[in-house]
């Protein structure tokens, strides 16, 4: 197999890591274990097959226990001779750290296969099932194990199980931490970091001094590290009048997403680029190319016209969905507010105040446009940065159903009308603007037209590259039609004429069909699966019109390797350093994966986190540790639901399968820092409930085995007084399909008299719907509503609905449970884990996501952070304005009688 991904991967000048290798054994097959200290500790498991190293990263390492499941990412081939690599990585280079040879042997087929070509080709047939069953002869591990392809978890996501066998044993043996062949352990071989094991003994590791150039540059970093004055910043950038004509910096197309602490990373929206130069009370809003969107898109237009600024902004148009995702054929077709509500998400500001600010770093200029941008309305949004890993943030655009990323080098100057280097997009789906020369009409068809014809320019030339026929309705080809006739030509406009007819082994008997030909000056974008080898875009799909591009500007879009690109971005600018970081890096987290206690300072109060390894969700290997690093990570998202509102503690000590109990009073157990809210109780004993605050509180009740969190609906300003009314759907017997089917039912009855909705699933079974009140009313008021809601929602569905509070009365039915609105219910609040198999959170949604197919372990701890980084927070609308009751019951009387 390949080594091409590994080759380009690594400078072998710089590190002794092998380039090739070839096993000598002709009867066995051979596996090695390596414990690799690198941005964070993981084991890196490897088998021979192919002449290569099939590899997987193993973050926790493998288990010995056969309950325990370890993630397994697959990633590049090695060559064979890296089985005998430990020593040390530069930092700097791609897995900078420490390896050792943690253990190494033989292995074969689980069934019994005589012969290493035959056990080899019966392997690779598994390894392409998604199921390879194997059997180890190590010096640790032995017996059978199972490598299992898994969804969930991105398409390299494997689980390495061991199985039950005479060699399963629940002891850690990750513990029997030394080289099986130099007997050193990580921390023993960083010690001796001039030394290499290589052709089977210790060498010295050639290292090169560094220059002064890369010295400065680690002592003096950049982005997130550095203070950023806009004040003393905009005083030294020189003076100019405001810039004409200028036409926007764009980026160069790369093959895969990379991490690198000198990169942000931006989503790649669907829309229309836009520069907006506003100046002493005159706006002009245009296009890449400098065609003016003052009147196309009024809207924008006018609301800058109303800015009390003097800027040039860089920014990009679009209309977003209910999903948050942009919509480029939403946008082709806008016409006025009634088509959608336009959004300009501003990422750049070029110059300002009479100042040149293009030759500042792309961070000065993103800290002078945080400060200035007016955000008092919502059409103009600031472009959000993520200081992140690249291919984590790649894979959950990805997932988010987004055109692609951004990524650019965060001191990147802004050069106009060119391609640069260091902003690189990445595409999700291969895309790709073309230029419409012709169209077809099939014989017998009522359409306008059957296909476009489609070209790029090469060396000044129109190429063919095929021609697309799925993508737009009727209506859209009639109002394209009068496009085309006024530039129907008599000649293809292409260099040579393609055969229109020509059948291929998708289609080889395609219908007659005639061309005519046009002026090649219309372009439109489409998506596609490939580009075959005669250069014809393979499944095109028409996407929409581009108006803000030139059909001589349209060229084909070639990825070129992200790490060529990255390079060069790096000798583009001496100072910077590439430190490439493997794929995989997390977020940043509370605390360290080796220590069992660790004391942690959360706004200045001190925290202890103990026995940090115990396994909280057995079947999912989520530990204690696990679970504090996500509340760490989730909780600007979770705090605006807990802040002020009394807490009913559900505390599982033991994990999820182990007693649980609630606990509402800490009077005399909270830390004297936390805020009690007082109650008393029918005997008249005077308790507290812990009150929320911030990450301290969170985390505090984290601490007493909190896996969920369980909030007031009102707040202890107005504990009379809920901010929401909610509606749980509990479905008892009936399927996830069902409880979507309700929830939609709910929200139509809720649309029908002018409600807002919100929903989310509840991370257990059924689903939580919320209504704003912005504690308006009191818990009778909001109950009776709820009950109002409930009742219309049965009468449309009653023969799998029940508001029988008594489950054996409810007869299996869902339950449209109204009475969760009273003073101290609570329910899992929004982003709270939930103490299920799965390790499920509670998970806000979008509308046009609640939908059959739906499942509640579609949102974890483990892709719940990603999912965040791109939608934010869904549920804000919850804690906004409240609705007018009294209109809405009026409504539901005059809509439902």
């Amino acid at each position: 197999m390949s080594l091409k991904k590994y080759v380009a991967k690594r400078d072998f000048s710089k590190t002794t890591e092998p380039k090739s290798g070839k096993s000598s054994d002709r009867n066995k097959l051979h596996f090695v274990i390596q414990k690799h200290d690198a941005s964070r500790l993981h084991y890196d498991f490897r088998l021979e097959m192919e002449g290569v190293l099939k590899s997987w990263a193993v973050p926790k390492g493998p288990s010995t226990d056969p309950k325990t499941k370890r993630l397994a990412m697959m990633v590049e081939d090695h060559p064979y001779d890296y089985k005998d690599f430990e020593g040390i990585i530069p930092q700097g280079e791609y897995g900078g750290g420490t390896v050792i040879v943690w253990d190494e042997g033989t292995y074969e087929p689980i069934e019994t296969i005589k012969g290493k070509k035959a056990q080899e080709k019966h392997l690779l047939g598994q390894l392409k099932d998604g199921s390879l069953k194997i059997k180890l002869n190590g010096e640790k591990l032995h017996g059978e194990f199972a490598l299992v392809k898994t969804h969930g978890m991105g398409e390299n996501g494997w689980l390495l199980i061991k199985h039950k066998d005479e060699y399963a044993s629940t002891k850690d043996i990750t513990k029997e931490d030394k080289s099986v062949l130099s007997g050193k352990t990580i921390e023993k071989m960083e010690k001796t970091s001039d030394k290499v094991w290589k052709e089977g003994k210790e060498q010295d590791l050639k290292t090169k001094k560094k220059t002064k150039q890369k010295a400065k540059r680690e002592t003096t970093p950049v982005g997130d590290n550095l203070a950023v004055d806009v004040k003393s910043i905009l005083k030294k950038a020189p003076k100019t009048a405001i810039p004409k004509g200028v036409k926007p910096m764009l980026a160069t197309l790369v093959d895969e997403p990379f991490d690198d602490p000198d990169w942000q990373y931006e989503v790649k929206w669907d829309g229309y680029r836009a520069l907006a130069f506003i100046n002493n009370g005159k706006v002009d809003l245009f296009s890449r190319n400098n065609k003016s969107f003052n009147e196309k898109f009024y809207p924008i237009y006018d609301l800058l016209l109303t800015w009390k600024v003097n800027a040039v902004f860089d920014g990009e148009i679009l209309v977003l969905n209910n999903k948050g995702v942009s919509n480029f054929g939403s946008l082709q077709n806008w016409r006025s507010e009634a088509d959608g509500e336009l959004v300009f998400y501003v990422f750049d500001i070029l110059w300002y105040e009479g100042k040149n600010l293009m030759e500042l770093p792309l961070y000065q200029r993103q800290a002078i446009l945080n400060d200035i941008l007016p955000t008092d309305d919502d059409r103009v949004r600031l472009g959000k940065v993520f200081k992140a890993s690249g291919v984590d943030f790649f894979d959950a655009a990805k997932r988010m159903g987004l055109e692609g990323i951004i990524a650019k080098k965060t001191d990147s100057t802004y050069v106009t009308d060119r391609r640069s280097k260091e902003w690189l997009k990445i595409k999700v789906q291969k895309r790709q603007e073309v230029v419409i020369a012709g169209f077809t009409k099939n014989a017998d068809t009522s359409k306008s037209f059957s296909s476009l014809l489609l070209g790029v320019y090469e060396k000044g030339k129109l190429q063919y590259v095929g021609k697309v026929g799925t993508g737009f309705s009727d209506k859209l080809q009639k109002t394209m039609m009068e496009q085309f006739k006024p530039i129907i030509i008599d000649k293809s406009p292409f260099e040579s004429i393609p055969d229109v007819n020509k059948p291929s082994r998708f289609r080889p008997n395609p219908p007659k069909a005639k061309a005519t030909w046009l002026k090649p000056e219309l372009v439109c974008e489409v998506a596609f699966a490939e580009v075959t080898d005669d250069g014809v875009f393979r499944h095109p799909s028409f996407q929409g019109m581009r108006e803000d591009k030139k059909a001589k500007e349209v060229v084909r879009e070639i990825e070129v390797p992200t790490e060529k690109i990255v390079d060069d971005a790096s000798e583009e600018n001496p100072h910077a350093q590439a430190i490439k970081a493997p794929k995989g890096k997390m977020p940043k987290t509370l605390l360290n994966p080796k220590d069992e206690t660790q004391v942690r300072k959360i706004k200045g109060h001190e925290l202890k986190f103990t026995n940090l390894s115990k396994i909280y969700w057995p079947e999912d290997n989520v530990t204690k540790r696990d679970m504090f690093n996500y509340y760490y990570q989730v909780a600007e998202y979770i705090l605006p639901y807990l802040k002020d509102r009394p807490q009913s503690l559900n505390r599982f000590p033991g994990g999820i399968h182990g007693p649980s109990f609630y606990q509402k009073d800490v009077k005399g157990k909270a830390p004297d820092w936390a805020e009690t809210f007082p109650y008393e109780t029918s005997e008249g004993e005077k308790k507290e409930y812990l009150v929320g605050t911030d990450e301290a509180s969170l985390l505090w009740m984290a601490s007493l085995g909190c896996i969920e969190m369980n909030p007031w609906f009102s707040r202890v300003q107005s504990p009379d007084n809920p901010d929401y009314c909610v509606i749980d759907l509990d479905p008892d017997k009936h399927t996830f399909d069902q409880v979507v089917e309700a929830a939609l039912e709910t929200k139509k009855v809720l649309d029908a008299i002018n409600v807002p909705s919100f929903c989310k699933t509840s991370g257990s079974t059924g689903m939580h719907i919320y209504i704003p009140l912005n504690a308006k009313y009191n818990y009778d008021q909001s109950q009776m509503f709820a009950k109002i809601v409930v009742n219309l929602v049965h009468d449309q569905i009653p023969k799998y609905t029940s508001l029988e509070r008594m489950i054996a009365a409810r007869k299996g039915k869902m339950y449209l449970d109204f009475l969760q609105n009273r003073p101290g219910a609570t329910i899992a609040g929004p982003y709270s884990l939930r103490p299920k198999i799965g390790a499920t959170v509670s998970m806000p949604l979008h509308w046009d996501e609640v939908k059959p197919g739906l499942k509640m372990k579609d949102f974890n701890i483990f892709n719940t952070i990603d999912r965040l980084k791109v939608e934010g927070d869904l549920f804000k609308g919850v804690l906004g304005k409240g609705i007018d009751l009294v209109k809405a019951i009026e409504k539901a009387k005059s809509v439902f009688g």
